[in-house]
């Protein structure tokens, strides 16, 4: 029987972690702090499917976690080499036109925007704002580690998926019967 692996490598104690091409770099290098922030924000959204979303928006939000692991693994991945190897871990424009379908989709459910709305209303429909603004902390970070830091799918995915989340968010309340609390 093979020994079960253990959960700590101590390959991080000097506060060092290794990139997908095996370079060591600083746990507060610019890259770790981007997949970190990515990292959050999927640990944000299985906080909102723990709030009872709805079934729809849950089974958006399990698409999008698994998502998230490919724009991790992008953006620990500075050379480009990780999607040629593994397939899961790449994302296409048709994954950015599911986003924008999902938009339009949970647009159609409420009413149009006049002014702008305060984040809040019901546990899960606040979440899912939270969840937005980690989404665009994270691509702040992308963006900040230069044009040729990921490939510009991977970009466009994060900005579509804050737009998707704040979607998600009136729908959530819209559903719920929660109002928007307008600025």
């Amino acid at each position: 029987m093979a020994e079960r692996p253990r959960l700590y490598t101590k390959t991080g104690d000097a506060g060092e972690t290794g990139l997908f091409d095996g370079t060591r770099v600083s746990k507060a290098d610019p890259r770790v702090d981007a997949y970190g922030d990515v990292d959050e924000l999927n640990a944000m959204l299985g906080v909102v499917r723990t709030q009872d979303p709805g079934d729809r928006v849950d089974e958006m939000l399990d698409r999008i976690q698994r998502d998230l692991f490919a724009v991790g693994a992008a953006l620990a991945d500075p050379r480009h080499r990780i999607a040629s190897r593994v397939v899961k871990a790449a994302l296409g424009d048709d994954d950015i036109s599911r986003l924008e379908g999902w938009i339009d989709e949970l647009d159609a459910e409420v009413p149009p925007l006049r002014r702008f709305i305060l984040a809040g209303g019901s546990v899960p429909g606040a979440a899912l704002h939270l969840a937005r603004t980690v989404c665009r902390r994270a691509e702040r970070r992308i963006i900040a580690l230069g044009p040729d830091a990921t490939d510009t799918v991977t970009l466009i995915y994060v900005n579509r998926l804050s737009d998707l989340l704040f979607a998600m968010a009136r729908a959530v309340n819209h559903r719920l019967g929660v109002p928007e609390v307008e600025w």
